[in-house]
């Protein structure tokens, strides 16, 4: 059984300048998951995807696989990520010259995982038999209950179920896709376009780590790093 590690971190971000690199407690967030994922001992190989020279020259430092830059084609804000991950993975093949059996990529917008979820979320893949998976956090928001959208001139509850909800505890469980972890068999991995299939599963995170997504985003895994002192005590 062979495991690759992807670790995608384009040079460009809107939401944050130089987001992958920007640092808590004087370390660049990329190398939060590096850690991590060295930590977690489940991996033949960790490699990474960017297209950033000065990533690449942060990243030289650390126990990961530097072999090639992304092209400009799958350096946009607009491509799906799935592409990027299969591009690492057909250059990796390459490189190594065999075939990995799955799959794992490591967002850096979302650092506060530890080994141990790595850990537990494939043994928790391999148990369901699926053929990928997605790590998430339950909701604080509730499409169901209470998220709202805009109809031509008035507004109306996202979901539509066929009687009222009028109470959180009612709603349906719902979860939050954190970015965090996401794992595919190679098969599975090669055909997608995106990550729902009949047999994806998830694995519930701490509801602490959440996605960088915006400076609020920053600040509060800041808040969290900086109080745990060490990211991998997290539960």
């Amino acid at each position: 059984m062979s495991t690759l590690c992807t670790i995608c971190a384009r040079g460009g971000s809107q939401g944050i300048k130089n987001k992958n690199i920007k640092r808590i407690l004087n370390i660049p967030l990329i190398v939060y998951t590096i850690n991590t994922a060295i930590k977690s001992k489940i991996f033949d190989k960790i490699i990474l995807s960017t297209d950033s020279n000065e990533i690449i020259n942060i990243c030289k430092k650390y126990k990961i696989d530097i072999f090639f830059k992304r092209p400009k084609s799958l350096s946009s804000s607009n491509v799906n990520k799935i592409e990027v991950i299969k591009h690492a993975l057909l250059k990796s093949e390459h490189k190594y010259n065999i075939n990995f059996d799955y799959i794992f990529d490591l967002d850096v917008s979302s650092p506060l995982r530890t080994s141990k979820d790595i850990i537990n979320s494939f043994n928790l893949f391999l148990k369901k038999k699926s053929v990928n998976s997605f790590s998430v956090i339950p909701a604080n928001k509730n499409p169901y209950f209470n998220i709202i959208e805009k109809k031509l001139n008035t507004y109306k509850p996202v979901s539509k179920p066929k009687s009222i909800i009028y109470s959180r505890q009612k709603a349906p469980t719902v979860y939050y896709m954190n970015a965090s972890i996401y794992i595919w068999k190679r098969e599975a991995l090669i055909k997608s376009k995106t990550v729902f299939n009949d047999k994806t599963s998830i694995y519930i995170m701490n509801e602490r780590c959440i996605d960088i997504d915006n400076v609020n985003d920053f600040e509060l895994v800041d808040f969290y790093i900086k109080k745990y002192k060490k990211w991998q005590i997290l539960k």
